[in-house]
């Protein structure tokens, strides 16, 4: 199976280029499944119902979020008609949509998309380790799932790192989000679970963020209240992680970085093109 993990998308930029690249490239790396992060889409703060029907459309089969879920207030309703929306599992319990959703490929393979959140420098949640072992032992690789990937958005590279480690062998993919840098730590686990500490995000990187510079810049100087930061409009680069996985036991066997357009080096999967 063949999927393609965007990570954060932010604002305009970030959904123009996901709506532009994403079908050729469907058809392109012959695609089962693109999962993309999009609690920044609207605006840099959330996600509203018309863009998640608009990343549908332009192929995607599951969207995440993140510490930004509710940020646009109406994503408190929807989330629920949202089959493909996918918030973090170790939100509170009673909070609304999904933190997991089997996902159905064109070729009729079952990805399971789990959404996690960490809690270091981050919001106080639910354990997250404890959720997604209740998760990941409900539903098992190669049996009730042909591949299962884990969005876990948090801050630190420790705490991605450890629920990679020990989610190694038992899901296809365990990938980090919400820092918007992409890490050069790509690689596959001995027990053959892929792993990126961030798949960075999908957005104009001549920001901070993919935010305009100059307020966050003026905050760090200043530390006084200002203005609403603002998406740096410009090219966006579209960044994420391309992984191959056995059909027969949903592990990786081949994993690459994905950036496309703007100002980062350009990286494509060399086993796709």
């Amino acid at each position: 199976m063949r999927i393609l993990f965007l990570g954060d998308i932010v604002g305009r930029p970030g959904r123009e280029a996901f709506i532009r690249e994403v079908p050729a490239l469907r058809e392109r790396w012959n695609l089962d499944c693109v999962i993309v992060n999009a609690e920044n889409s609207a605006g840099g703060f959330g996600i509203t119902e018309v863009i998640y029907h608009e990343l549908v459309d332009a192929g995607a089969d599951a969207i995440t979020l993140g510490n930004h879920s509710w940020d646009q207030r109406e994503a408190l309703v929807f989330i629920e008609r949202a089959e493909r929306l996918i918030r973090p599992l170790n939100f509170p319990r009673g909070t609304p949509g999904r933190g997991a959703a089997m996902v159905e490929t064109r070729g009729g393979q079952h990805v399971l998309v789990v959404n996690a959140m960490g809690r270091l420098y981050m919001d106080a949640i639910d354990d997250p380790f404890t959720a997604l072992e209740r998760e990941v032992a409900a539903c098992k690789l190669g049996e009730a799932a042909d591949a299962i990937v884990i969005d876990f958005h948090a801050e630190a590279t420790s705490e991605k790192q450890a629920i990679g480690r020990m989610l190694d062998g038992r899901v296809s993919l365990v990938v980090g989000t919400h820092t918007h840098a992409p890490t050069a730590d790509h690689q596959i686990f001995a027990g053959g679970t892929a792993y990126q500490s961030d798949a960075g995000m999908s957005g104009n990187y001549d920001s901070i963020l993919g935010m305009d510079k100059q307020e966050p810049i003026r905050r760090w100087i200043e530390k006084t209240p200002g203005s609403r930061m603002e998406v740096a409009e410009g090219p966006a680069t579209l960044c994420g992680l391309a992984v191959e996985t056995d059909d027969r036991t949903g592990l990786a066997k081949r994993i690459a970085p994905v950036r496309i357009g703007g100002v980062l080096s350009e990286a494509r999967p060399a086993m796709w093109e």
